[in-house]
């Protein structure tokens, strides 16, 4: 089988991008497009042996500094226990318009339309809800993405709604557990009622993470 290559990492880009228009090609495999506070991208991964790719639908935070656009809430072509969820760069011509399709029907959120910020933030509260299992912290960072985007971009009544979602949540939580890197679950609910609270804080470290991704050109509604 062909091996994945630069010219034709670039084409392959091109055919996705053609059939994703209100996406912009941010770097070869992979298309953005920004929603306020939010990434929402495709990504056509490698895989191990640069053989196959693997279109993922994703989002990506902007409210806290991160070293790269990570693949969250991600969706591919089929569940993960699913033997197939990628495209032979031999055959990508005969399969990508239909693994499009799948890869739309596959993702939380529309992929040809903009997606509301208010179902951007319900598609991170029901990943973080379902993640919860016993007693031990979970979720975390989608709980605080569901938070902190709405209050990024002024809606305070979204943000609040989030909050007590994860304060009901957190009240099922161990005493003796706390979200990694906290060493107590209230220290890290104050932390996100001061996110809350500080729209234009958040705003600020919005627009740092675009200039520290070079995401000045991605279309934004």
């Amino acid at each position: 089988m062909t091996k994945l290559k630069p010219a034709q990492a670039r084409a392959i880009t091109a055919d996705w991008a053609g059939l994703f228009p209100q996406f912009t090609v941010w770097q070869p495999l992979r298309l953005l497009r920004r929603i306020g506070p939010v990434l929402q991208g495709i990504t056509l991964e490698r895989t191990t042996s640069s053989e196959e790719y693997r279109p993922t639908a994703h989002v990506h935070a902007l409210t806290q500094d991160f070293p790269v656009i990570t693949l969250s809430l991600a969706h591919h072509l089929h569940p993960v226990s699913a033997a197939r969820d990628t495209i032979e760069v031999d055959r990508h011509a005969e399969e990508f318009r239909a693994a499009a399709a799948r890869l739309e029907e596959r993702s939380t959120l529309p992929l040809h339309r903009w997606p509301t910020l208010a179902e951007v933030v319900q598609a991170y509260r029901d990943y973080a809800v379902a993640q919860q299992r016993g007693r031990l912290p979970a979720g975390i960072r989608e709980f605080e993405d569901s938070v902190l985007i709405p209050a990024a971009a002024g809606d305070g009544r979204l943000a609040e709604e989030s909050l007590h979602l994860v304060e009901e949540a957190a009240g099922r939580w161990s005493s003796y557990e706390a979200p990694i890197g906290w060493s107590d679950t209230n220290e890290w609910l104050n932390r996100l009622r001061s996110g809350l609270r500080d729209p234009a804080g958040l705003a600020a470290t919005v627009e740092q993470q675009i200039d520290k991704h070079n995401l000045t050109k991605v279309r934004t509604e």
